[in-house]
């Protein structure tokens, strides 16, 4: 908890019946949604869902239309740039860094809001701690822009973990990464909750989500669809649902496995074949379209 005056505020994040508007259509509807010190909230949803727009305003990039959001117990507006960033580390889909800087040196801008203060003393044990956590020491010295996109993916995680704050947004961060950095990524970031961050992360894969998460909030057409934890909420009638495709939802070790169902697959002979009288047909209405 956070003490403001004589009020007691709730830590991490808030957001109170949100709603946005971009480019005139309404992408989030009346969306609650909290999430505490020491927890892992997993957001997920189809395409579309606003699962990233949702982020973007618990960040404060996106001014909601109608609705509050609260970090740390005060509005989002009301942070400077510097002070936001001392409260919250936020990880986008999209690395993009202007310049050839090296791993080592993208790692190191997570402890700009940190420059100037007691704690930019400890700035290399953390960078270096940061970067053995997310697996790219071994890179310190290569261009970011020459990396592949899970290398980037993970130098930037890296510097999301440098920035040490007590909130921590995750945009998809393991869509470039192969099994074991996956598990990596989202362990690390499991610890990085036990130690007291808020953490808030758009997931794709279902059954990571169950796996790593202690809440699960799933978006459908920018509304809240269930909000829970991965056994109460990944039910099969709902994600039917809300993904429009059968899925079937098994116990594995007491954590979700979320697996689509499929139609038996069909072979080239199985398809239809057009004969030669369709061909010809089709190639006399091509003809006559063309002409005109």
């Amino acid at each position: 908890m956070t003490r403001t005056a004589d009020v007691i505020l709730p830590a991490g994040l808030l957001a109170r019946s949100v709603s946005v508007e971009i480019g005139g259509a309404r992408i989030l509807a009346d969306v609650t949604l909290q999430v505490e010190p020491g927890e892992v909230v997993a957001l997920v949803g189809p395409n579309g869902a606003g699962k990233s727009t949702l982020l973007a305003a618990l960040t404060g990039d996106v001014e909601p239309a109608s609705g509050t959001v609260e970090l740390q117990g005060r509005p989002t507006a009301s942070y400077r740039a510097k002070e936001a960033a001392r409260q919250r580390a936020v990880l986008l889909q999209k690395y993009a860094i202007a310049f050839g800087f090296d791993v080592r040196h993208v790692v190191e801008m997570g402890r700009s809001p940190w420059y100037g203060t007691a704690r930019s003393d400890e700035d290399d044990v953390v960078v270096r701690r940061a970067m053995r956590h997310a697996d790219v020491l071994h890179l310190s010295e290569r261009s970011f822009p020459t990396l592949s996109g899970g290398e980037q993916a993970r130098t930037s995680f890296a510097r999301v973990l440098a920035q040490e704050t007590p909130v921590v947004l995750l945009d998809e961060p393991t869509a470039a990464l192969d099994i074991r950095h996956q598990e990596s990524l989202l362990a690390t970031t499991r610890d990085v909750a036990r130690a007291g961050a808020a953490v808030v992360v758009v997931l794709h894969d279902l059954s990571l989500a169950a796996a790593y998460a202690d809440r699960i909030c799933v978006l459908a057409r920018g509304r809240v669809a269930a909000d829970g934890p991965p056994s109460e909420v990944l039910t099969e009638d709902l994600l039917t649902v809300v993904y429009q495709h059968p899925v079937r939802v098994i116990d594995l070790d007491g954590s979700p496995l979320v697996v689509p169902l499929r139609a038996p697959h069909r072979g080239l002979a199985d398809h239809d074949v057009p004969d030669e009288t369709t061909d010809e047909t089709t190639d006399e209405t091509t003809d006559e379209t063309e002409a005109r």
